[in-house]
């Protein structure tokens, strides 16, 4: 039997290592998202030869990440599955995976899809330039936010701890204003991890940038590479009471930040329909695709 245990950041190394091989572009494919999220999804992963295998806390398995054989790969995430008395279950891959899953697996899987799980990839160019009529209203608000006294500043050890008490006032300030969002209980578990993720900021290798405005912390982002052409955004926080502080903090960490990478990927709108608005309003470059399989026998 596979053996699965808690994400720790000792693995980070060699889990990276076999992400890499895969070149997968779902944020759930990253090492930090599988740290940051255990504790809400316990999540625990395992090494197969060189797969990088990802258990959720439901039962399912995520598609493998890696080389090699992937069938051997699928037959002992199967006979894992059938230790514990489940049938083999996918809780997430994409298009290729579950075209790969139909070829090698004729009609032995049934397949599900929820838009709501799906990322939203943008063109760097697209993010960093906001050229066109499209993105007049983001360069308004960002011009708007440029007649304060503001700067842009990496996330380092000096100013990460003001990051940490942002998200607890961003938060409290949601509840204040009575915010219909403040009452789910999902923003304050997202709350809790984007804490962890700030408190293992370096030990995950991640990158980070935030504003100020006359020396207060309004806005801060961070995030890590998720395949080698792509840079996937884990937490975005900006205060309402600060307009253009959302698009300013997109825009400033793509260019100081990402350069390197082709595509954006700003995660997920998990159907709340004012979060796919604003996902929608950055005229992404497609949709990555996210699906689930059962198999019937």
């Amino acid at each position: 039997m596979i053996e699965f245990k808690e994400v720790e950041l000792s693995d980070r190394q060699w889990a990276r290592e076999l992400l890499s091989y895969s070149g997968f572009r779902g944020c759930e494919y990253t090492f930090g998202n599988n740290f940051m999220w255990q504790c809400v999804f316990y999540t625990k992963i395992a090494r197969y030869k060189d797969f990088y295998l990802i258990k959720s806390g439901n039962g399912g398995y995520f598609f493998p990440a890696g080389r090699g054989d992937l069938r051997e790969a699928v037959e002992a995430l199967r006979k894992n599955a059938a230790e514990d008395g489940e049938a083999l279950r996918f809780v997430t891959m994409n298009r290729a995976s579950m075209q790969w899953l139909c070829e090698n697996y004729p009609d032995e899987f049934e397949f599900s899809t929820d838009r709501a799980f799906y990322d939203y990839i943008y063109n760097f160019a697209d993010l960093s330039e906001l050229k066109g009529k499209k993105y007049h209203s983001k360069r308004n608000f960002i011009n708007r936010l440029r007649m304060n006294n503001w700067c842009y500043e990496p996330i380092t050890a000096k100013n990460i701890s003001e990051c940490l008490c942002m998200n607890e006032r961003w938060l409290k300030e949601c509840e204040t204003a009575g915010n219909a969002v403040a009452d789910n209980k999902g923003l304050i578990r997202e709350n809790c991890v984007v804490n962890t993720g700030l408190e293992h900021f370096f030990d995950l290798g991640f990158s980070g940038g935030l504003i100020r405005i006359d020396g207060e912390v309004v806005a801060f982002t961070f995030g890590e590479p998720v395949a080698g052409d792509t840079f996937v955004v884990h937490a975005e926080k900006a205060f309402a009471r600060i307009p253009g502080a959302y698009p300013a903090i997109n825009n400033e960490f793509v260019n100081n930040a990402c350069a390197d990478y082709d595509y954006i990927n700003r995660e997920e709108d998990m159907g709340l329909e004012n979060l796919r608005k604003a996902k929608m309003s950055y005229h992404p470059a497609f949709l990555e695709e996210k699906y689930r399989a059962v198999s019937k026998n």
